[in-house]
């Protein structure tokens, strides 16, 4: 049997790296799509850099590429996002504009384009979203929202794929422990913070047979962070 052929969104970012790492050691072909050029991975099975994951026509061209590379896919891991903290008061509505289109459109239109070509009865899609979209905080709002986005996304999606055996579920990690948190909340406890390598490994299992009988769930990753 062909190694089993998966998209990951973002992955030249510090979880997406982390990921198609991991799913490659377990001997996946791994497609590594990013709108940066710079940081994809040379053990990557195909590195797409410089694509637009908010314009549709880029998203269609970049899985069309993986079509015709590799002739099938199994599965879609969506990674690529963005964060902002600010406050409803004095934030902008520019804010939640743009923190939906990097949250849940990037999503939603890899999940348009990656649809059609998913394999039958094994498929999985596995999106990224947060514990935070289960309650907002101070300074949390718009990204909260659009984490709730990639919530109903996923749930209305694995509804829709359900007949067809394609799988569709969530990760809902709290704080991840990346260079760019750690530099953001230097008096943190980072021990408490989800690793990278744990988060992976829950996407690794939800990508694989072992998950076979899950779809629409929302799986909470928050290691020992209080929500």
């Amino acid at each position: 049997m062909n190694a089993p052929v998966i998209v990951v969104t973002g992955a030249a970012g510090a979880l997406g790296s982390v990921v198609a790492a991991r799913l490659a050691a377990a001997g996946a072909r791994v497609v590594g799509v990013d709108l940066a050029g710079e940081g994809l991975s040379p053990a990557l099975a195909l590195a797409l850099g410089g694509v637009d994951l908010g314009e549709p026509a880029q998203v269609r061209a970049a899985f069309a590429a993986v079509a015709e590379r590799f002739g099938r896919l199994d599965g879609l891991v969506n990674i690529a996002g963005g964060f902002a903290w600010e406050t409803i008061e004095s934030g902008a509505v520019e804010t939640w504009d743009r923190l939906y289109a990097m949250n849940v459109r990037s999503a939603l239109l890899a999940c348009q384009a990656a649809t059609e070509a998913l394999a039958r009865d094994g498929g999985a899609i596995v999106n990224v979203g947060a514990a935070a979209a289960q309650r907002a905080s101070l300074g949390m709002g718009a990204y909260a929202a659009s984490k709730s986005g990639v919530a109903r996304l996923t749930e209305a999606l694995a509804a829709e794929l359900l007949d067809r055996g394609v799988r569709v579920n969530a990760v809902a990690p709290s704080i991840i422990d990346t260079p760019l948190n750690r530099r953001d909340m230097p008096d943190a406890d980072f021990e408490r913070w989800v690793a990278p390598e744990a988060l992976a490994e829950v996407v690794a299992f939800l990508l694989s047979p072992a998950a076979r009988a899950m779809t629409g769930a929302l799986l909470p990753v928050t290691g020992r962070t209080p929500l």
